[in-house]
């Protein structure tokens, strides 16, 4: 029985005029264990998410996508939790609770399951899946791959009828690799759970799957049982064949009547029956000679003094051009040996020795760490942005390493929306273009596809031929044995043993190659496949090497920025112009506020400062945040509801509150308030459901802004609330300006003190966020740094508080007067001076890369 038919399925991103996933047709039979494979790029990621609605993302689509028969899309979102399990590669990107057993229990709290199924489901699973001796630890005590158990046993609680897992391996090492895949089959054979999984790992996953489909430019090429597909791939010379695990690759290379093998015992049973020639010669690499460039002399580290030792009197030295590689188990220390090596981290006894002048660079285990703008080509340009070159130069360097690491197609994209393995080539790319003399390498092949791999040595020997040393520490044993000049193993914290890699692993039972374990007592000294090959008088395809990696040749790529405007003669004389104005203000400004003249001077020399510095600077348009509304020329209904709302009945709902029910009704004209401004929010949505992320991103919002008003408390009016409110309103319209800023109000005062200011705080802090996104989006004023800054500085003043001064006498006066309302204003104009310049403050430093955040969310989930 078919669990999911996909017809004719076609997906595009946003920005990109290049299909992900091209006219995909594929079934899967209930109980089927699929494992999807492709190069990174290729679609694998993108085909799983369409497979679970709720977590596809913004872009072009056609085609369907059917479960038992139903269209996806047509189900509730409490079908697709109970039916369709999704674990991510990331551990921690899954967890959302502090303790195992919370996680556990969390998905079906959520779905309201009654307290006896709950327990009866979470210590079933727990006893499933091992998890009874740590189920009461904290999640942050949790290892990788306990993290990643974790998730699966969070999901198979809910007890689905398919699973999906998304490169679920790709941050564990070889062993908790191997733990993690044993329990996804344990899954499919005893539970009859559907699998669908992609895996870069194809050596241990191929062996248990049913099927393997292969993908290439958003396309399958190949669907069928694995050595079905192994012949595919070696037929056509695609460049998944040198994924395939060993067995099938040195199967292939010679014509024979036997049945392809996929196991390690398969494999030798085969190679048994094979014709042998004892007489080939096997040559061990060359040792590098020549000075060192590193040496680690009796290195002893701990990272707090009562915490055991991690590195025990390490020593270890690296040559010139030499390429080292470290071995072993997860906790021995390897990328704490890295660390100290970048100076991250000081030992507290032994010597390192560095070569004077030779630059070091780390690439870290975790690619994001090193990701610090928005798009791939402003991180990239943020590398050579300070060194001393010409833009010509710059723009070479730029093209060469986007060329060689295959980001050409990535360049607009956010380096965090990238697969694990685009995000390892971006990392790469970041520290070549440093040009160090000393490269160290914490797990480099992790989430690269092999075709990227091979790319990566073609790379690395190019460095070792310029004299660039390089030490990596990795649990890719078949890329170290295949490429590194020497090995090591590092075990409870020193190094055990060192040696050139085929003496290394040639007398290893675990921490060997694939080959090793197929041709340990058939053919002596075999590590690689092509000393199997080369045994069996076999054909070995040799795939065809990249291009150079560096060649700077001259590009008209242009730096994707926003452009700052250069100073315009008008632009300078209108700011010279409201510099006189400021100048003439504060003449006629006497120094103290005695009459209402005075108070009128004082503003307008405030806002004369505003406009002439305002002028004066270089302006840059904010290019992250979307406009809200496409039409600009056209005001929407939308719009004029939400004006008559806001504008009208919500101020005559207070006052009649005020005038009619007394001030000591104001929570329940806060109340009123609320319903009335949900009103335009939710005709923002013109008849759609929202989802809950667009939700829970505007509570988000509305959360951190009364945070920021609690926080500094202790300072009187020195808040980033309008601040938070305002770029609400810039980003997301001014319907959800106006909810963001009355909801904080009214929220905050929960611990401030509701009063009668209440509902007029409400209206003034909504009035500002609606302005703010009335103006902004409409382009009534340029969406620069400068102009948010001058209106949050303006709106405080004036708007909240004008409102709040006028709100004080028509609470507490019967019979308010002119003179009344004056002297309000008066009185209260050092205090919303203090928070003008307070909001201003605040806008300076976080417009620019809060809008930058909520505009990747808005893009990527299509707010």
């Amino acid at each position: 029985m078919e669990i999911i038919k996909i017809e004719n399925l076609s997906f595009t991103y946003p920005n990109s005029d290049k299909k992900s996933l091209d006219s995909i047709n594929l079934a899967v039979n209930k109980g089927d264990f699929i494992t999807v494979c492709g190069k990174s790029g290729c679609g694998k990621s993108t085909l799983l998410r369409q497979l679970k609605p709720i977590l596809s993302l913004d872009g072009g689509k056609s085609g369907a996508v059917y479960f038992y028969n139903r269209n996806i899309s047509d189900l509730s979102q409490r079908e697709q939790a109970e039916n369709i399990g999704f674990v991510f590669q990331n551990p921690d990107n899954q967890i959302v609770t502090d303790k195992v057993w919370h996680e556990l229990a969390f998905g079906l709290e959520s779905l309201s399951y009654s307290n006896t199924e709950i327990r009866a489901r979470v210590a079933e699973m727990a006893s499933f899946f091992g998890i009874g001796g740590w189920f009461h630890k904290n999640v942050s005590e949790l290892s990788g791959g306990q993290k990643q158990l974790l998730n699966l046993a969070s999901v198979m609680v809910m007890q689905p009828e398919i699973l999906i897992l998304d490169e679920p391996t790709s941050q564990l090492d070889p062993i908790a690799a191997q733990d993690f895949l044993d329990t996804i089959y344990k899954i499919n054979r005893e539970l009859g759970t559907t699998i669908i999984i992609t895996e870069h790992r194809l050596q241990e996953i191929i062996p248990i799957s049913d099927r393997v489909v292969v993908m290439a430019d958003g396309q399958i090429i190949a669907d069928d049982i694995p050595d079905k597909v192994g012949e595919i791939l070696y037929r056509t010379n695609d460049d998944m064949f040198y994924a395939l695990p060993s067995p099938m690759r040195i199967y292939y290379s010679k014509e024979n009547d036997y049945s392809c093998p996929t196991t390690i015992r398969e494999a030798r049973d085969w190679l048994s029956k094979m014709p042998i020639k004892n007489d080939i010669e096997i040559k061990n690499r060359t040792e590098k000679s020549g000075k060192n460039i590193i040496e680690l002399k009796d290195i002893w580290f701990r990272y707090d003094k009562p915490l055991p030792d991690i590195l025990k009197g390490i020593s270890l030295s690296l040559k010139e051009g030499e390429f080292y590689a470290i071995v072993g188990s997860n906790g021995s220390g390897k990328s704490t040996v890295l660390s100290v090596i970048a100076g991250l981290e000081k030992p507290y006894r032994g010597k390192i020795i560095v070569e004077n002048g030779k630059k070091i660079a780390m690439l870290p285990q975790n690619p994001q760490s090193l990701f610090v703008k928005s798009t791939v080509l402003l991180d990239l340009y943020d590398m050579v942005i300070d060194l001393k070159l010409t833009k010509e130069q710059k723009d070479n360097e730029i093209k060469s390493v986007v060329e060689f690491c295959e980001l050409g197609s990535l360049l607009n994209h956010h380096p965090y929306d990238l697969s694990g393995g685009e995000q390892q080539r971006l990392a790469l790319a970041k520290i070549l273009l440093t040009k160090p003399d000393i490269i160290l390498l914490d797990e480099p092949t992790k989430g690269l596809d092999t075709h990227f791999k091979i790319k990566l040595a073609d790379m690395l020997n190019g460095l070792k031929k310029s004299n660039i040393s390089i030490l990596t520490v990795s649990h890719d044993i078949e890329f170290c044995a295949k490429y590194a000049d020497r090995c090591g193993m590092l075990f409870d914290g020193i190094i055990t043993s060192e040696a050139e890699p085929r003496e290394f692993f040639s007398g290893k039972s675990f921490y060997t190659t694939s080959a090793n374990k197929i041709a340990r007592g058939i053919i002596d000294n075999a590590v690689l496949d092509e000393d199997i090959i080369s045994a069996i008088s076999g054909e070995i395809k040799e795939k065809n090497k990249p291009s150079a990696p560096f060649t700077f040749d001259r590009s008209d790529d242009k730096k994707a920025e926003c452009k700052k405007k250069k100073l315009s003669f008008k632009k300078v004389i209108s700011g010279i112009v409201f510099a006189i104005l400021f100048l003439i203000t504060q003449m006629k400004f006497v120094g103290s506020y005695d009459n209402w003249y005075d108070c009128i001077y004082q503003v307008l020399a405030i806002l004369f400062l505003a406009f002439s510095v305002g002028n004066f600077i270089s302006k840059k348009e904010i290019c992250a945040c979307k406009m809200t509304d496409t039409a600009l020329n056209k005001v929407p209904k939308r719009t004029i509801v939400s004006v008559f709302m806001i504008l009208l009945l919500i101020p005559l709902t207070i006052l009649a509150g005020v005038y009619l029910l007394g001030d000591r009704k104001y929570n329940f004209i806060s109340l009123i308030v609320i319903f009335e401004i949900l009103i335009p929010f939710f005709i923002v949505f013109e008849g759609r459901k929202p989802k809950a992320r667009e939700l829970v991103t505007i509570s988000a919002l509305c959360g951190i802004a009364v945070a920021g008003r609690c926080a500094l408390y202790m300072l009187p009016e020195f808040k980033p609330v309008l601040a938070i409110i305002i770029i609400s309103g810039i980003c997301f319209g001014g319907e959800v300006g106006f909810l963001v800023g009355a909801v904080t109000g009214f929220v905050s005062n929960f611990f401030f003190g509701q009063g009668p200011f209440t509902p007029w705080q409400m209206f003034a802090f909504g009035l500002v966020g609606f302005i703010a996104g009335l103006i902004f989006n409409k382009r009534i004023i340029r969406k620069t740094k400068t102009n948010v800054i001058i209106y949050g500085f303006i709106s405080a003043l004036v708007i909240y508080g004008g409102i709040v001064n006028i709100a004080s006498v028509i609470l507490f006066q019967p019979d308010p007067t002119a003179d009344m309302f004056l002297s309000s204003i008066l009185m209260g104009f050092p205090y919303d001076m203090v928070h003008a310049i307070s909001t201003a403050f605040f806008l300076y430093f976080i417009t620019e890369p809060m809008i930058e955040k909520l505009d990747r969310i808005k893009t990527k989930y299509k707010f």
